[in-house]
């Protein structure tokens, strides 16, 4: 039974109250004055401490400043005839969990004891009960098609119920949502495969998302066109849910707009923050600029000209910036520190992009480092170091920042991630790419069921290196292992972080547009 020390000097009178309470099944201990009540506090547990404002002696401020320098998590809530603000704010400051005015009757007693006593097992039962009936939801939308937009609205609620989790101890929920999360995924593939390519052939189709091409000339380039400053911000692998763990604290200095949209594929940083940068699908980029772009360079110098293909994509839509644009790679906390010491001189160019690898490091970090993984264990933990590595990181200082500008910023991710659990064997020659979300290469097998095979890249807007070059991307939570050493790799590559595949958590990301309120 949760136990109640009530504290008054005129208990005598409140036993219709202290019986009241009992009935409802709370355990009541009661004390005349606050060296009492002290003393109980030292020797008995308590759950929660009701106490008197106004007592002969030791008044309850008082009291209650002793009681919370012994155990400052006690909830203590105080009892006051004063309906003074000045004395109901002093009473705050001093660390009450809540406050009543008396007179008071029982039932405003108990709610008050239930409310602090009872909330968290309310909300869990609440949770509970709210959780099954969202999910079943969920898996009855399955039985019918499915638009671009509704799968948006399906990511969206699945991270946020994931993300409310993060406060409840019990772990059955996490296991229940993300069994349901995986039959999504399994939809979410088919969804794809049977879309992806009508899709990136037809930009007049209604049906068709909005994609990584298409976010400088919707969003940036129409403002830069008004003449407004902008800031553009890629944090590299950030998920839609890490981002939505990051969004509280920009609330105060700007006013927010997210929308959302879907990464090409594969989603991979060399090809779609290229695809961001150049506003064109990897099959075009080859294409017109082999000299900035080809599937025959190694994967670091595919995004050596990010700059230069964002340059060209604003000449395309008529703007010749020259030196008005500026971009910055950050790949650790020295690149953010000198991006935040010369800061205004970057921010003298109409268009500033900045790159941050942070994120992305951490993911693959995660794979060597095995105290890294023991920290990050899974996507919760992932979120929650997402959000102290940037409530602690100088990127956080310089946006503040900017919001005393007038500049607009936007921010975006490239790509999101997905946590590996289950590996599949992949077949191909000496030549295949080493990814574990996709390959490409020539005669690439695969057990259909776990990966996307697609045989002409053409008709998915993919980039060919040579003849017969194919593609496959894994789906749901798969990562591909060759059958050399494969247990090996199995093991080695199990429950790690991973990208370029086809999936909620890599495909559906933010695009969020901040004004400063100022």
């Amino acid at each position: 039974m949760p136990r109640i020390l009530w504290v008054d000097d005129e208990i005598e009178m409140l036993q219709a109250h202290i019986l009241f309470l009992k009935e409802k099944g709370y355990t009541v201990v009661t004390a005349t004055n606050g060296e009492d009540a002290v003393y109980q506090v030292k020797h008995q547990t308590f759950d929660l401490v009701l106490i008197d404002e106004m007592m002969p002696g030791k008044d309850g401020l008082t009291t209650l400043n002793e009681i919370k320098d012994l155990f400052p998590y006690l909830p203590v809530i105080m009892i006051t005839k004063n309906e003074e603000e000045s004395l109901m704010e002093e009473a705050i400051g001093q660390r009450i969990d809540d406050y009543l005015t008396k007179p008071v009757n029982p039932s405003q007693i108990l709610m008050a004891c239930k409310k602090i006593l009872d909330r968290k097992n309310i909300i869990e039962e609440r949770r509970s009960q709210q959780y099954a009936s969202e999910l079943a939801q969920l898996s009855l939308s399955l039985m019918n098609p499915l638009s671009t937009r509704e799968w948006i609205e399906i990511a969206l609620k699945i991270f946020k119920m994931d993300m409310e989790l993060d406060s409840i101890l019990d772990q059955n929920f996490r296991t229940i949502l993300y069994d349901h999360r995986r039959e999504l995924n399994t939809e979410f593939g088919k969804f794809i495969e049977k879309n992806y390519s009508n899709w990136v052939h037809n930009e007049n189709d209604p049906n068709r998302p909005i994609f990584s091409t298409d976010i400088f000339n919707k969003y940036i380039i129409p403002q830069l066109k008004k003449g407004k400053r902008v800031v553009f911000i890629v944090i590299d692998c950030l998920r839609l849910d890490q981002w939505l763990s990051l969004e509280p604290f920009f609330s105060e200095w700007f006013r927010i707009e997210r929308e959302h949209y879907y990464s090409v594929l594969p989603t991979a940083t060399p090809f779609s923050r290229n695809a961001l940068f150049s506003g064109l699908f990897p099959e075009d980029i080859e294409k017109f600029y082999p000299e900035l772009w080809s599937l025959n360079e190694d994967d670091e110098s595919l995004n050596r000209y990010e700059k230069e293909l964002l340059d060209l994509q604003l000449q395309r839509q008529g703007l010749n910036l020259g030196n008005g644009l500026k971009y910055v790679k950050i790949m650790n906390s020295d690149d953010i520190r000198r991006l935040e010491r010369s800061l205004n001189n970057f921010l003298d160019a109409q268009l500033l992009s900045v790159v941050v690898n942070i994120v992305d490091i951490i993911a693959h970090s995660r794979s060597d480092l095995p105290i890294l993984k023991e920290i990050v264990p899974d996507e919760a933990a992932f979120r929650s170091l997402t959000r102290s590595w940037f409530e602690h990181s100088p990127l956080l200082s310089i946006i503040r920042q900017i919001a005393d500008t007038d500049t607009m910023i936007f921010i975006t991710s490239d790509h999101g991630s997905v946590r590996g659990l289950r590996g599949t064997k992949v077949i191909g020659d000496r030549e295949t790419s080493t990814n574990l979300r996709y390959k490409y290469g020539r005669s690439l097998k695969i057990d259909p069921k776990h990966a996307i095979f697609v045989k002409d890249p053409a008709s998915w807007r993919l980039p060919k290196r040579g003849i017969n070059t194919t593609y496959v991307f894994a789906k749901e939570d798969f990562y591909l292992v060759y059958p050399t050493n494969y247990n090996k790799y199995l093991n080695y590559y199990k429950d790690s972080f991973q990208h370029g595949g086809v999936s909620l958590e890599e495909m559906i990301l933010p695009i969020v547009r901040m004004e400063s309120k100022g």
